[in-house]
């Protein structure tokens, strides 16, 4: 059977890959969360609607030493509010749309962004570490297991995945690795071959099993983009021969730890040299 899951493990983690995957990133300047899109998280840091680079400066610096020193999203609020007040960047103002020069009434800082920030970005990192430790170890333990918090507030999709065990290379990992959504709490876990056996746990293919499907990206839009889908056992249905179609939410239809290339991070920690980059 799935181990249970203790929702604090990631921030007890030795957080060393997942800095490493936080500060290897670029800035990038964005006005929509989209504008960004799936693997781009691996290479830029961005907050949508951040229009200079010492405020997300400012964000990533608090990030850093949350996840450095195992603080929590209360932490992380308490600390950073005031900067961003003090730098005008906070509560519902009128900005300028850089991408239609119209004026909009945008939400900036406040404390529901906050924990969303905290939280996207955290988890993100720490499953990206968790990625990068788990290849390297993918000679003892091949199989991976996916692993939801099956409590009331787990979404369905996430619910249909728990237990699913996979080769580490098999391709449902490109799409489904965790994190699968904004606030999601799902993980994953190795198994060797002979915990295979033990947990009487049967890996699964995903041949002919992955797909594609268009969904709703902005209701200002009317954008549609794509999305992974995957066709689990539908979980009222032991036999599997009914199956629910299930998909990452919007936008995150990617493996952080994969498209992350530690050897290949720009940011070096000097803001100067950075802005420069950026601006080439």
């Amino acid at each position: 059977m799935p181990e249970p899951v203790d929702l604090a493990y990631c921030m007890k983690l030795p957080p060393k890959e997942a800095i490493a995957y936080l500060t290897g990133k670029g800035y990038a300047i964005t006005w929509d969360w989209e504008d960004l899109w799936q693997q781009a998280h691996a290479k830029a840091f961005t907050v949508a609607k951040v229009a200079k680079l010492d405020i997300l400066q400012d964000i990533r610096d608090v990030l850093q030493h949350a996840l450095t020193e195992g603080q929590t999203a209360a932490w992380f609020e308490k600390e950073l509010t005031p900067v961003l007040k003090a730098k005008g960047w906070w509560g519902e103002q009128e900005q300028r749309n850089p991408d239609t020069g119209e004026l909009e009434q945008v939400q900036l800082g406040s404390p529901w962004r906050l924990e969303t920030i905290y939280r996207a970005n955290t988890q993100t990192a720490y499953m990206a570490g968790r990625y990068a430790e788990q290849i390297e170890n993918v000679d003892n333990r091949p199989f991976w297991q996916y692993i939801a918090v099956m409590d009331g507030r787990t979404r369905p999709a996430h619910r249909a995945l728990h237990g699913l065990a996979f080769r580490f290379d098999d391709p449902f990992w490109q799409s489904f690795y965790p994190p699968n959504g904004w606030n999601c709490r799902c993980r994953v876990t190795t198994l060797s071959g002979g915990d295979l056996t033990r947990d009487r746990v049967k890996p699964s293919r995903s041949d002919g099993m992955l797909g594609s499907t268009q969904k709703l990206v902005s209701k200002k839009t009317g954008e549609l983009r794509e999305v992974a889908t995957y066709s689990a056992r539908h979980p009222d249905d032991p036999s599997g021969k009914r199956r629910l179609i299930v998909s990452p939410d919007v936008g995150w239809s990617h493996n952080p730890g994969a498209a992350w290339k530690p050897e290949t991070a720009r940011y070096t920690g000097n803001l100067t040299e950075l802005a420069k980059r950026e601006l080439q």
